[in-house]
């Protein structure tokens, strides 16, 4: 009995030293200079770039400065503003509200968009 009790201290001792070695988990910080998407939290912010990252098949990189996603440097972030303002433009002329189009429709997984359809083999 002994022998059991001291085990199991022995094995809460070594899976609390364990739990104090893991780094705490932080949340993300907040976005900033956010221009088009003011307002938005950063959970909102996220997941809108996630949607970005499948629609045009890059990643944060792409737009972002390494390291400093607030960094106005890359000139793709403000292309990206401007296609925000026209998605938003093209979904606000509806009068029903809801979303008609996306980075998607166009991009399709790509970052340029196809402008015609590719042509098909003579069969």
């Amino acid at each position: 009995m002994r022998l059991t009790v001291a085990l199991l201290s022995g094995l809460a001792c070594l899976l609390a030293q364990e739990k104090e070695k893991e780094p705490a988990k932080q949340p993300p910080p907040e976005p900033t200079n956010l221009k088009i998407l003011k307002g938005a939290n950063g959970k909102d912010v996220r997941e809108i770039m996630r949607t970005f990252t499948a629609g045009l098949g890059v990643q944060c990189a792409y737009c972002h400065v390494q390291g400093n996603f607030a960094s106005d440097e890359n000139p793709k972030k403000e292309a990206t503003r401007h296609m925000i303002t026209l998605t938003q433009k093209v979904n606000g002329d509806f009068a029903d509200g809801k979303m008609r189009i996306t980075c998607y429709t166009c991009h399709r997984g790509e970052t340029e968009p196809k402008t015609a359809p590719e042509a098909k083999p003579n069969s």
